[in-house]
């Protein structure tokens, strides 16, 4: 029986920057359309991003030069995601930020008697420590690894490890849940039962994972 849920952070509890182009364009004062990188949404048109999923280049790596080219685009040097998003105002409104089918399941699963926790290569680093410390949901979390503040990121087995530290579960209690494939399989090999997220169905994965938890239907949680 699942006993616990961790979930990746980028993409799977907040919104993608690839669902939130409008609102990119529309905060930095660029034209519409101007952003056309689409990522899983449109991976031929995205070369860099199909790089990243051939492994020839990190994540970090891909949104680091994602945040360079959009500063370049307005003057700035060097630019960031930490900077990119704070010039965007998503460092405090949560709303345009998080999914709200992620906020739910968080809220839902708690409420069901499971654990909940978040395993992360980089929120605080693209977000800073302000967007963290002010999670709405930050208090229902058993378990918070930051590979921020480590720089062991997923997929090696010490991140899974950090993660599980506070879950006092075996590795086949929980449900692992991230959107990048090579963090599934680093997941799978710790002995974590994973879900691939599909970032263009987020409804249909959260309905998913509510399900293979058994929380949907439970009528003292609904």
């Amino acid at each position: 029986m699942l006993k616990g849920l961790l979930l990746d952070f980028g993409s799977v509890i907040s919104k993608s920057l690839f669902e939130r182009h409008q609102i990119t364009e529309e905060a930095l004062g660029l034209e519409k359309g101007t952003l056309k990188w689409q990522g899983p949404f449109d991976p031929e048109s995205d070369d860099l991003w199909m790089s990243m999923q051939r492994d020839e280049i990190t994540e970090r790596q891909y949104w680091g030069t994602r945040a360079k080219q959009i500063g370049e685009l307005l003057g700035h040097q060097n630019w960031s995601m930490l900077d990119l998003l704070r010039s965007m105002g998503g460092e405090t409104d949560y709303s345009k930020v998080l999914r709200p089918q992620a906020v739910r399941t968080i809220e839902l699963v708690k409420k069901a008697g499971l654990k909940v926790g978040i395993l992360s290569n980089e929120i605080e680093l693209f977000t800073g420590k302000k967007f963290v410390d002010n999670l709405p949901f930050l208090d229902h979390l058993d378990s918070f690894y930051d590979a921020t503040h480590s720089d062991i990121l997923k997929p090696d087995p010490r991140a899974y490890a950090g993660a599980m530290e506070n879950f006092n579960l075996k590795p086949n209690e929980v449900l692992f849940v991230d959107d990048q494939l090579r963090n599934i399989m680093g997941g799978m090999k710790f002995g974590l039962r994973t879900f691939h997220f599909d970032i263009t169905e987020p409804d249909a994965c959260y309905d998913y994972i509510l399900q293979v938890l058994k929380v949907k239907n439970n009528p003292t949680i609904l």
